[in-house]
């Protein structure tokens, strides 16, 4: 009701009319289905919960605009709409249209200061077994063929299938030993490659061959069984793929396998980044979902880009070290002016590791003239442009051995069997960019600046404990976007009423213990 008194209405129909046909039965305004969705993550209520909500509580019937009397809709009204915006590519609406709402009332910002960081989040489906990975995906695909094109398929089908694939494959229903489970593994590989043998027949149907899980079928097998010799044989796990090209269910192909320190999950991740000054609300201001396995810091520029066609880009930007590289420290400075806020990974050599001899830092560069002097004073003999192990462009630096080998400190500079040093740096701009992070991540303002990340984790404990952000309520990464965007949006709306009532923010919570030994 507050957010009604303040806002009025937050949608408009104009803002979702592309997502509907221009002919046809009207449909239920388009601001009111958007309203609702936010309301149901808002109180994390299913679909027909919802809709019953609508129908029988008055603050939602003012929030919406409704008479007391209104009858409401069907709750399937509600998945059809979220399937618009998905296949329209129009999930970001809900958080966009909001925020544009309150930057016009001067409540988010741009060029003040942001943060970011990430959580996994759990697929809609079950992790299998790789046994019963392989069973379910042929399982699966027989499914959908016996819709497509069941008189092929009967025609197809050997005897046994018919057993073997009318459940779902347990893993508690297969073979106890290994040595009977790798049998029937195999048994399971063969009836895979007769399915894909008939097929690649020159008289397969068409409806078959443009199945979806025909080609995951393929994928599968491709990644676990190997019949290229006389017999055929279960691959070794040292043979796999990558984890981010592996499939990990039939149902949710998108869904992947991923660590981070003692966390083991299958599913996504989700970044969320909000504004953080100390006198302004605190408000979601973008949520970026992507594989689970993709590394934090391919989020950084995506992010930016996102916020800068917001017009919501900050001055400093706070974030962890999976966030920050010499690259990213650059363009972000450079295309958005925006300052990378995080701790830098220092250089791992023998030198820095032990605290003794000369590190990289030690060595003067001089840009213009093309050469390094090392802390004796000697002058590098080559500078040449190439290439890391990434393909990052690199400048190799090497010192003449005339120097190097009679040098008295060389056993502190090289461990080489070559007496001469090499350096490997970045070029000018990135280099005096990582080095200008290193020094200013040491200086006490720098720390005390720095405290301000750490109120993102609440945001994150807010959004798995009130709106179930890290387990998906969906299959597939865009779908799962949608549930992140709308559960932002949704938080967003907690978090404005409860600023415009003047509520303080909530304190880092301390244990009773703790309070009595800070006492003490």
């Amino acid at each position: 009701m507050r957010l009604r008194d303040e806002f009025g209405m937050l949608y408009q129909d104009a803002d979702f009319a592309d997502l509907f046909p221009k002919r046809g039965q009207p449909a239920l305004p388009a601001w009111r289905l958007a309203l609702v969705t936010v309301l149901q993550f808002l109180e994390n209520v299913s679909d027909r919960q919802a809709a019953d909500q609508v129908r029988g509580r008055i603050d939602w019937k003012y929030a919406l605009g409704l008479e007391l009397h209104d009858a409401g809709f069907h709750f399937s009204v509600l998945s059809e709409f979220r399937a618009r915006l998905v296949k329209g590519e129009a999930e970001y609406r809900l958080l966009d249209r909001m925020l544009d709402h309150f930057q016009d009332r001067g409540l988010v910002k741009a060029r003040g200061k942001q943060r970011t960081d990430s959580t996994h989040v759990l697929g809609a489906v079950r992790d299998l077994h790789l046994a019963e990975l392989v069973g379910e995906t042929l399982r699966a695909t027989l499914n959908q063929l016996a819709d497509l094109v069941p008189e092929w398929l009967t025609g197809v089908a050997q005897p046994q299938w018919f057993k073997r694939y009318a459940h779902r494959v347990e893993d508690t229903l297969l073979p106890k030993t290994e040595a009977k489970r790798r049998l029937y593994v195999l048994d399971i590989g063969a009836d895979g490659y007769a399915l894909l043998d008939a097929l690649d027949a020159p008289d397969a149907p068409c409806d078959a061959l443009k199945a979806s899980r025909v080609a995951l079928l393929r994928q599968v097998w491709d990644t676990h069984f190997d019949r290229s010799g006389e017999t055929l044989r279960w691959k070794e796990g040292t043979e796999f793929p990558p984890v981010g090209e592996r499939i990990q269910s039939p149902y949710d192909p998108e869904m992947h396998f991923s660590t981070k320190r003692s966390t083991e999950w299958s599913g996504y991740k989700v970044h969320l980044t909000e504004t953080c000054d100390d006198d302004e609300a605190h408000l979601v201001t973008h949520v970026h979902t992507t594989a689970a396995m993709d590394y934090d810091g391919s989020s950084t520029a995506v992010i930016h880009d996102k916020l800068a066609a917001k017009n919501l880009l900050p001055s400093k930007h706070f974030v962890d070290a999976a966030y920050t590289d010499a690259e990213l420290l650059v363009s972000s400075a450079k295309e958005h002016g925006v300052q990378l806020m995080g701790p830098i990974r220092q250089v791992s050599t023998w030198q820095s590791r032990q605290g003794l001899g000369y590190d990289t830092a030690q060595f003067q560069i001089d840009w213009e003239q093309q050469h390094a002097i090392c802390p004796q004073g000697k002058i590098s003999g080559s500078w040449r442009p190439g290439y890391n192990e990434v393909k990052h462009p690199i400048i190799r630096i090497r010192f003449r051995r005339s120097d190097c080998g009679t040098c008295p400190t060389r056993t502190l500079c090289t461990a080489a069997k070559d007496p001469r040093r090499t350096l490997l740096i970045l070029h000018q701009a990135e280099y005096e960019a990582l080095n200008a992070a290193r020094v200013l991540m040491k200086t006490p303002a720098f720390k005390f600046s720095y405290r301000v990340r750490a109120g993102i984790e609440g945001t994150i404990s807010q959004g798995v404990h009130c709106v179930g952000l890290r387990q998906s309520r969906y299959i597939g990464l865009a779908r799962t976007r949608l549930h992140h965007v709308v559960s932002a949006t949704a938080m967003n709306v907690s978090r404005i009423v409860a600023w415009l009532d003047g509520r303080p923010r909530a304190a880092t919570r301390v244990s009773s213990f703790s309070r009595l030994l800070q006492a003490v």
